[in-house]
């Protein structure tokens, strides 16, 4: 069995910077693509960011494109979600998810979720 651990959430202020990361347990041909998804207050979660294992290749939703960078770590088997210039409106609890590639991390057909973490931007 996958698991993921997510961490780095917190409270900050608009405008300021934090990183999430998010450890799994073992990686496998069903794990290759690591995704970024948030959860805001009343909506339906939605897609951040992805990154997969082997090209390091990225992809962002345009909300945050310029301003949150994804990345992987293979020695430590970890993803990251380095936010920058947080708004308010990215206040969410924030969750990681394996998927075999990026096209069903899009889709969010995801085997494999993290327990979530919360980001609070006050404004």
């Amino acid at each position: 069995q996958v698991q993921l651990v997510e961490s780095g959430g917190g409270l900050v202020q608009a405008g300021d910077s934090l990183r999430l990361s998010c450890a799994i347990s073992r990686r496998t041909f069903s794990t290759a693509a690591m995704g970024w998804f948030r959860q805001a207050p009343g909506k339906e979660r939605e897609f951040v960011a992805a990154v997969t294992w082997g090209t390091g290749s990225t992809y962002y939703a345009d909300s945050v494109k310029g301003r949150f960078t994804v990345s992987r770590d293979n020695a430590k088997n970890t993803a990251y979600l380095q936010m920058n210039s947080l708004k308010f409106e990215g206040t969410a609890v924030y969750y990681c998810a394996a998927a075999p590639n990026v096209g069903v991390v899009l889709k969010g057909s995801i085997d494999y979720w993290g327990q979530g973490t919360q980001v609070t931007v006050s404004s």
